[in-house]
């Protein structure tokens, strides 16, 4: 027999307490969950990314600057 609201009992619960029980459904799927595993071409990727920004520690933007051109593409 599949679990429902009923059978489980959810559907008797306020709407508070449904709202608890999701969040802490969810907490735990994401705390439990396997982690997805990367391909090759992936991994390599993320590595060569890593290497370049050790590489290069300066070379960055600061998050107002990077603010400050999406608002202008944007026009705001």
């Amino acid at each position: 027999m599949p679990a429902t609201l009923q059978t489980l009992g959810i559907d008797r619960l306020s709407p508070d307490e449904q709202l608890d029980l999701v969040h802490a459904l969810w907490n735990h799927i994401a705390a439990t969950r396997p982690k997805p595993l990367l391909s090759d071409a992936q991994r390599h990727e993320l590595r060569r990314r890593v290497a370049e920004d050790d590489a290069t520690p300066d070379d960055v933007v600061s998050w107002e600057q990077v603010k400050a051109d999406a608002r202008a593409r944007h026009g705001r």
